[in-house]
Parts: structure tokens; C-alpha cells; sequence
């Protein structure tokens, strides 16, 4: 155990930081500190020492060297058992500095601010911070670091357990985090100067977010290990990445087994597709792909309309909703076995039903405000493929009716949720559906009219007066023949085929009302 002796305390995000610096003064630990972090501490009735005075040294070029200073970074480094170290230590007057508490500039806060200039982005470029990070985390074995005030309580619950130490273990894991956590602010800033910062002549200016990023990077912290990838030969675990804040991996896990590699990725599945729609909505996926949708007033009509739409495939499924689960929707749902549930959340009579089936797997996630900008990822032998994440959503006003007859408007509500579902579904997609009920699935097909086939085998419910979407363009005529079979009433499809006029003629022959998108959602 090394108790601490002297402390240096320099933050941006001053969350936290009195209650830490007040019990680092409780056992006697000189405090150093600069700026805005001095004023406040001094506010809080905290003797502070400032570095200036430390050092001999003012702080110059408008703040820019403030911690930039022998006896700031000798007496970080200074290893504790080495004798030439202690020796040089003594000849130039370095005092040992045994806890760094810093956090940096809020570069990226900084940049996503609207309106922000070349010169404000340059100027949250921390340099004294990092600096200082790096030095205390290099030298663990002597020295603490904090750069998370998350991590003030742990720190003085041990201060406290231990009379004024800190343990070798807690020096190594905070080391571990700074190193993370100035790599992580080096990527966002070289990533910001490569992507957004150019010159014109002798200005910077900031560029908008237009191309692809030419560089990107993502830090990646193992969250979890999982028992096993898509299949038991296959190791697997869930990183949280530091670009992406909200969703299925950072859902709260309320009760269940642990989570499978396949069971995220259909949570992350059934959960995009009931974010999409805007009424009370119910999805059960099956290898993600829906085999259920519905809308309703509440949530148990929801999940009724869905579990109707395929029963025997539901079995074993992943069901998400957009709204919360009450009693009435989690005793229905508890009739038949099911692996996992997300919603943004659920009432107490809702936990206690589900509370029976211990293995139940549920999970509460909250509902993104906006539509975010993160990218999709995709592997590749040898490479990574990205594109910008499918966020694209229609409305009637983007319809253009292509045939003679035009359709109702219960029709146009039927082909915008079945366009919504279809969008979900893996490509070639074909969906029969109802105003606000998924009737039928073809999924996953190499032709477009095997899809419009075994959407129509696979259909529990009638399929006479339903809707049908298309994920892309009829390249012929046989898909809208085989779909009226059925007696679909009208079809929504992307159009662009160059048979387009023939399909349109067999609409027209059939008595079908269409409409084209002009937008493509394939899903591979």
C-alpha cells in the first residue's frame, strides 16, 4: 500500500471533484491544483496549493502551459525504490506526486457543437492533461491516476478502508483506463483533423459531414463474454464501442439467463423495427427475420395481431415492443415459451408475471430522441465494409401511383406498414400484410417470386384483401401474377425495372392499385 501524500487535481468536468478533494484533505494530502479547478475547490472551503506556486513558474500563453514542468512531471515519474531516481529527485528539489486527478478539454463535446470553428476546436486540444495521464499511468507501481469521476466513490471508499492508500491492484486498473481513455481522445481528435478540418489558402475551416469518413476508428470495450458465438464451436463476447451510446447492448438486463451471441442479434433485429413504428407496436423475430408485427391500441391487442400472424414460428422467439408491457400483454406472452423480451419498459404487475419464468431473458432499453448517425459495419476477408445505417423512412406524400386504379386509404396505411415491416426482412422480401398487421413473410429467396410463394404458403391468416410489399423491383411480370392468386389488393414495390410497364400492365389486368417508392431496401 502506498498512502497518498500529494495529490494534483486539474478537471474539466468538475463533477464530484470537492467530495473527492475533501477526503484526500481529511488524511492530511497536500492538493495542487490550477484555474477554474483551484477556484472551485477553494469555494468549497478546501485548502489548495496552486502549481504556479508549486513550480515558481505562472502560468503563460493564455493557459497553454500550465502542468508543463519538471517538477510537475519528475515528480510524477519518479520511480520510488530507485536510488538514482531518488537521488536526482533531491539535487533538483522534485516532491513526490502520488495521485493524478485529470480529465481533458471536451474536444468532442466541443466539435458537435453547432457552428464551432477551427479555432475552437484547436484550442479544446488538450496537451498538459494527456501529458500528465500518461506520466502517472506509466509510472503505476508508485502513482495513481483518475480520469473518470465515476470513479471518485470507489476512490474514497478505499482512501477511507485503508487509511489515506491506495492498493497496487486499484493503481492498475485506473492506469489500464487512462491509457484507454487518452487513446480514445487522441483517435476523436485525429479523426476530426482528417475528416472535418481543411485549409483554404491560410484559413481552416470546418467542412460538413458529406463522405464517407477517410479515417475512422472504434474503441472497443469487452462488456461481456457469451457462452459461445452462432454456434458452441465458436468463442464470442459483446464490446460496447464508443461511438454508439444507446440500444440493445447497453440495455439493462432485468432478469433471464445470460444473453446469447443469436439472442442479441435478434433483440437488435425485433428492436429496429418496432423503433420505426410510431403507434403501440409488437415484433416477434425468428432468426432475424419478423415473423410477427403488429399495431394496436395497447400493448396486449399488439401482441395478439402478431403472435396471429405466424403462432408456430413465434415459438421460441425474441419479441420487442415500443411501449411499455402491462400485466394483460405479459400474462398472454407467458402462455408459450419465449426467449427474450425489450421494451422501453415495464410495470410492476408486468415483472411479477415474468417473474415465474426464471430463464426468461428481459431487457430494458430506452428509445433514442433522434435517429442517430452511426454507420453499419460489416466484415469482409480482408477488410471492412461501411455504409451509412438505413434510416430512410416513407410517407404518402412519396408515393406515386403507377396504375389506373388508385388506392383507399385504408390501402395506403396497409402498404406504409408493410413497407416499414419489409424493410426488416432479408432480402429478397416479399410481405403480405393488413393495416397494421404482418400477414405473411417471404424472406431471404434467390427469386423475387419464390419469396411472393412461400409468403403466401407461410401465411396463417386470409390472405384475400391484403397489401403487398417488395423490398425492390419486380424484374417480371410473374410476381404480381402470383401474388393476385392470393387476392392482394394492392402492391408498394421501388419500381425501376425495365420491365416496369409490363408489371404495371398486370397490376392493371388484376385490378391491383400500385405504387412506387423510388427507394430500395435491400438487407443482406
Amino acid at each position: 500500500m502506498r498512502r497518498i501524500s500529494r495529490a494534483l487535481i486539474s478537471v474539466s468536468d468538475k463533477t464530484g471533484v470537492v467530495d473527492l478533494a475533501r477526503a484526500l484533505a481529511n488524511f492530511g494530502v497536500e492538493i495542487l491544483s490550477t484555474g477554474a479547478t483551484a477556484r472551485a475547490l477553494m469555494g468549497a472551503g478546501v485548502a489548495v496549493r496552486e502549481v504556479s506556486d508549486f513550480t515558481g513558474f505562472p502560468e503563460i500563453l493564455g493557459g497553454r502551459v500550465k502542468t508543463l514542468h519538471p517538477l510537475i512531471h519528475g515528480g510524477i515519474l519518479v520511480i520510488r525504490d530507485n536510488r538514482e531516481h531518488q537521488e536526482q529527485a533531491r539535487q533538483h528539489n522534485i516532491s513526490y506526486i502520488d495521485l493524478v486527478v485529470v480529465n481533458l478539454y471536451p474536444f468532442r463535446q466541443t466539435v458537435a457543437s453547432p457552428g464551432v470553428t477551427a479555432e475552437d476546436a484547436i484550442e479544446n486540444i488538450d496537451i498538459g492533461g494527456p501529458a500528465m495521464i500518461r506520466s502517472a499511468a506509466k509510472n503505476f507501481n508508485d502513482v495513481a491516476v483518475v480520469v473518470d469521476p465515476a470513479d471518485y466513490p470507489d476512490i474514497i471508499e478505499e482512501l477511507n478502508r485503508n487509511g489515506g492508500a491506495i492498493s497496487a491492484e486499484t493503481r492498475f486498473r485506473l492506469a489500464q483506463r487512462a491509457f484507454q481513455h487518452t487513446a480514445g481522445y487522441d483517435l476523436a481528435i485525429s479523426e476530426f483533423l482528417v475528416n472535418r478540418m481543411k485549409r483554404e489558402g491560410e484559413r481552416l475551416i470546418i467542412r460538413p459531414e458529406e463522405d464517407m469518413p477517410a479515417r475512422l476508428s472504434y474503441l472497443l470495450t469487452k462488456a461481456q463474454d457469451l457462452r459461445y458465438g452462432e454456434n458452441p464451436h465458436q468463442r464470442a463476447a459483446l464490446y460496447l464501442s464508443d461511438k454508439d451510446d444507446s440500444g440493445v447492448a447497453t440495455a439493462e438486463k432485468l432478469q433471464g439467463k445470460e444473453l446469447s451471441y443469436n439472442n442479441l442479434v435478434d433483440l437488435d433485429a425485433a428492436w429496429a423495427l418496432v423503433r420505426e413504428l410510431s403507434e403501440t407496436a409488437c415484433a416477434i423475430i425468428k432468426h432475424t427475420n419478423p415473423c410477427g408485427a403488429a399495431t394496436a391500441q395497447s400493448a396486449l391487442e399488439a401482441y395478439q395481431k402478431a403472435l396471429a400472424t405466424d403462432p408456430v414460428s413465434a415459438f421460441g422467439g425474441i419479441i420487442a415492443f415500443n411501449s411499455r408491457v402491462d400485466e394483460s400483454a405479459a400474462q398472454a406472452i407467458a402462455e408459450i415459451f419465449t426467449e427474450a423480451i425489450i421494451a422501453p419498459d415495464f410495470t410492476d404487475g408486468a415483472l411479477s408475471v415474468f417473474s415465474r419464468k426464471k430463464n426468461l431473458r428481459l431487457l430494458r432499453a430506452s428509445l433514442p430522441e433522434g435517429a442517430g448517425k452511426a454507420l453499419d459495419i460489416k466484415r469482409i476477408s480482408g477488410g471492412i465494409l461501411i455504409q451509412d445505417r438505413d434510416l430512410l423512412r416513407l410517407d404518402r406524400s412519396q408515393l406515386k401511383v403507377v396504375t389506373r386504379r388508385e388506392p383507399s386509404e385504408e390501402e395506403i396505411r396497409a402498404l406504409l406498414f408493410a413497407w416499414t415491416v419489409c424493410k426488416h426482412v432479408k432480402s429478397n422480401a416479399i410481405v403480405y400484410a393488413r393495416e397494421g398487421q404482418l400477414v405473411g413473410v417471404g424472406a431471404g429467396q434467390m427469386s423475387r417470386v419464390d419469396s411472393v410463394k412461400i409468403g403466401a404458403m407461410k401465411a396463417r391468416l386470409a390472405l384475400k384483401g391484403t397489401v403487398l410489399a417488395s423490398d425492390a423491383f419486380f424484374p417480371f411480370r410473374d410476381g404480381l401474377d402470383e401474388a393476385a392468386k392470393h387476392g392482394i389488393t394492392a402492391v408498394i414495390q421501388p419500381g425501376g425495372s425495365v420491365r416496369d410497364e409490363e408489371v404495371i400492365a398486370a397490376a392493371d389486368e388484376h385490378g391491383l392499385a400500385m405504387v412506387f417508392t423510388n427507394v430500395r431496401h435491400f438487407k443482406h
